[in-house]
């Protein structure tokens, strides 16, 4: 099977590298993490140039292509720079949702200003007790006439502070667990009722616990039909996991080529630690898990993009995730294992690598959650 890129993703690969060697080193990292809004609106204006807002969306909604392989080629770049802009949130998921959901009136609203970089949003699906469950929302939303009014609490809401819309997943309809029911509706930051208490999470990345308190919606704002949204939402989410696993892939391939380089120059009795045999074995099946977890990964993604059903689709998700999330425990505790004390310092990247490939194996449900999810489906 040929892996090899299109001339079309090696260029969108290059163009990544070079931002990344030109303008986002570690320490440009680390101030921009410090910083208010907790990624760059400069790099993200500079991202809406590049196209690299386009990427997710078809060439009918005025996107790049929209396919699954673009897409993780440009993730796991991403991964390897440990980018913080909200990339997933904005594009991926919300801007996936618009197109799949939307009006033809609120995808010519809203589109153009996810790709020219003007719009920034969040989604809202995460609740304490859902347990990666996208069917488990308590959240409601009670219909009088043409209004509608939300009540319920979100959590790990990624980018909710900086969002000027928020896409929000609540029940219309059913129990709380019931598939049917289920609608996303477009709300405003800024509306009476919401509230938002925002936070870093453990890679960095801006999130924030919301509350809803009779926030009023028409039915105008809501993504498609009633009670219908949660097969396209898991189609969506389905996509965002590829991508986070590609991220960590991008990540896993930076751990391995630090702790190889790092066994060239540190010496213990006078020699060079990657001289060692039982060491260069450690790093061989370091090698060995992100080649598996990089090769499943494309495999997820070509299926995404082909014909399949959406059983054997999910199951590729399930398992590229499963599988990425192993190669996620085993590469970045040997790399701490072999940089010794110094990888667990701040003053390294290699320790906000690891805090980065963790919190990936937890979003859009942990390695335990999707291997049990493939062995269902």
């Amino acid at each position: 099977m040929d892996f090899s890129h299109t001339e079309e993703q090696q260029m969108l690969q290059e163009s990544v590298q070079k931002f990344v060697q030109r303008s986002y080193d570690f320490d440009t990292r680390n101030k921009i993490i410090a910083s208010e809004l907790g990624y760059s609106d400069e790099n993200w204006q500079l991202f809406a140039e590049l196209g690299w807002l386009t990427v997710p969306f078809s060439e009918g909604d005025g996107g790049f292509g929209g396919s699954a392989m673009d897409l993780i080629v440009m993730m796991e770049e991403f991964g390897k720079a440990m980018m913080v802009e909200p990339y997933t949130a904005t594009t991926i998921i919300c801007g996936g949702l618009i197109s799949a959901l939307g009006s033809d009136a609120q995808k010519a609203e809203l589109l153009p200003k996810i790709m020219d970089g003007s719009l920034q949003l969040a989604c809202a699906y995460t609740e304490i007790d859902s347990r990666f469950n996208l069917a488990s929302t308590a959240t409601s939303a009670e219909t009088s006439g043409d209004s509608i009014t939300i009540n319920g609490s979100k959590t790990a809401v990624v980018n909710a502070s900086n969002a000027q819309k928020i896409l929000v997943v609540a029940r219309e309809s059913g129990a709380k667990t019931d598939r049917d029911g289920i609608s996303v509706f477009i709300v405003d930051a800024s509306a009476t009722g919401i509230s938002i208490q925002a936070y870093a999470n453990l890679d960095g990345k801006k999130a924030a616990s919301v509350t809803f308190e009779g926030v009023s919606v028409s039915a105008s704002d809501r993504l498609g039909d009633a009670g219908n949204a949660l097969s396209a939402f898991e189609t969506v989410i389905d996509r965002a996991t590829v991508s986070a696993a590609a991220e960590a892939v991008g990540a896993l391939e930076a751990l391995l080529q630090k702790t190889v380089e790092y066994s060239k120059i540190r010496k213990q009795f006078g020699t060079a630690i990657g001289t060692f045999q039982a060491l260069q074995h450690r790093m061989a099946d370091m090698f060995i898990e992100c080649q598996l977890a990089r090769s499943i990964v494309i495999r997820a993604a070509m299926t995404l993009d082909s014909t399949e059903t959406a059983t054997e689709k999910a199951r590729s998700v399930s398992a590229a995730k499963s599988r990425v999330g192993k190669a996620i425990r085993k590469v970045s505790q040997e790399a701490i294992q072999i940089h010794g004390g110094i990888g667990m310092t701040d003053e390294l990247d290699v320790a906000h690598l690891f805090k980065q490939v963790t919190a990936l194996e937890i979003i859009f449900g942990n390695t335990d959650f999707h291997t049990e999810r493939f062995a269902s489906l």
